[in-house]
């Protein structure tokens, strides 16, 4: 069962979410591919005492490498080497469930999660776009309600290789010369419409049991996979009245399907611009803002919505014949948000491109660490939220803002840890360690023989 109690997660990327971070002149355009960036980021985040960090990935090459840093080392690779420099904090990867196997990802968590002694967590995505579908010899990425089928039976056998070994498998007799117990060690020989998986493991059961298992989709089919799935759950909710119907949403949904709502945290994203001063906070804003390429953001909301760039002109709004969500089979999501932003608030495409540029849909703030710790609060308390990932418009000075500035006003509101009080990811999120389905069942066998 959860406390009630603020959780955090720094969502990395190498130089910040805005994306004219680079061209700033604190920034480092190479950081992308250093992994002593990375540990540098990860170590600030555990001295702010956050719950985790996060790090998202594509299989694609996701922005034109002429205009901004677009090189990204693989997730577990930047973790593991994480998790040897850090001691407490969580550490996430993104991997796709549509282009990869469940035993070769779950080898890899397991592995993680072992490295790191009982820290890693997955964040499930089933990933939009034909340019990524084409890196796996497909025509183009296959239907939404599809990859969230696949998606489920692949959580579905990744679970199934993680519980493979029961807990008191390993034995290590040297005596008797039995390292582990073979009934403890479990073939399941699945077979079901996306995969065929015999098991076991080759890695025992991990310190969680198994990471943590994170989702971030928000369309109709995310939302019920969330729910029968996810035990963290990052969003994006550009406005609190958003923020508000979501947590309801799928809080609501978790308890249909017999879950417990508490069990299952809500993170928002928020993209802080923080300053000492409202009005220093409001430049840096606008400095980000100036050093955006307006050409290759509208060439991107082009694409999002299939669309030729010359057909958003920038001082014009959206165009009102633009597809509907049940035309699109990529992000749907995020597609509605960004639609519904611009029709909200009647923008241009240009006061488009400069609203997404800071944090791609997410709720964007500029203002002093107080204002920020204000509006956190008011999400958390007001069931919203049940903590955030942070998404600083700039690396690594607006970590370092937020964990010097934000942070200590949070603890002194009694709404944030000052020291850690647990040693896993699940334990800093307040979650519990999963049974194993095959000692349940060998229990359930027991418990009937008897009768």
């Amino acid at each position: 069962m959860t406390d009630r109690r603020l959780r955090l997660n720094a969502f990395l990327v190498p130089i910040g979410h805005h994306e004219a971070a680079w061209r700033l002149p604190e920034s480092d355009p190479n950081a992308n591919l250093d992994i002593q960036h990375y540990i540098s980021l990860a170590r600030t985040a555990e001295r702010g005492r956050f719950d985790s960090v996060f790090l998202a990935d594509s299989p694609v090459l996701f922005a034109n490498p002429e205009r901004r840093p677009s090189g990204k080392l693989e997730p577990t690779i930047i973790l593991t080497a994480i998790a040897t420099a850090t001691e407490r904090i969580g550490l996430i990867g993104t991997a796709s469930t549509t282009y990869n196997e469940p035993y070769n990802l779950a080898r890899r968590f397991a592995s993680l999660d072992f490295v790191s002694g009982g820290r890693a967590g997955w964040n499930i995505v089933t990933t939009a776009g034909d340019d990524a579908a084409r890196n796996f010899g497909l025509d183009g990425v296959p239907a939404h309600k599809s990859r969230y089928a696949r998606a489920a039976e692949f959580v579905e056998v990744s679970t199934k290789l993680w519980d493979s070994w029961e807990d008191d498998a390993i034995v290590a007799d040297k005596e008797a010369a039995i390292h582990a117990d073979s009934a403890k060690v479990h073939t399941f020989d699945h077979e079901g419409e996306f995969f065929s998986v015999a098991g076991p493991l080759n890695v025992p059961r991990s310190p969680q049991g198994y990471p943590l298992l994170v989702q971030a989709g928000s369309s109709e089919n995310g939302k019920d996979f969330a729910a029968l799935y996810a035990e963290a759950i990052f969003t994006a909710q550009p406005t609190f009245e958003e923020g508000k119907a979501f947590y309801d949403d799928v809080k609501d949904r978790v308890g249909k399907v017999g879950r417990d709502p508490r069990q299952v945290l809500i993170l928002p994203g928020i993209v802080p611009v923080i300053g000492d001063t409202e009005k220093e906070a409001r430049e840096l804003d606008a400095e980000l803002a100036r050093l955006i390429s307006p050409e290759y953001a509208r060439h991107q909301l082009a694409e999002r919505f299939g669309l030729r760039p010359e057909q958003l002109p920038l001082d014009e709004p959206l165009p009102e014949n633009l597809p509907s969500e049940d035309e699109i089979e990529g992000a749907k999501s995020r597609y509605t948000l960004i639609v519904q932003l611009a029709r909200r608030e009647n923008l241009t495409v240009r006061q488009l491109i400069e609203r997404l540029g800071g944090g791609r849909g997410h709720r964007t703030f500029a203002g002093t660490a107080e204002q920020v710790a204000d509006t956190i609060e008011h999400w958390f308390h007001s069931g919203a939220a049940d903590g955030f990932n942070i998404m600083p418009a700039v690396l690594p000075s607006g970590l370092e803002k937020f964990v010097d500035g934000v942070v200590p006003i949070l603890q002194e509101r009694g709404l944030f840890r000052a020291e850690y009080t647990e040693s896993t990811l699940r334990g800093h999120y307040g979650l519990p360690r999963p049974e194993n389905q095959f000692t349940v069942g060998r229990a359930f066998a027991r418990l009937a023989t008897q009768r």
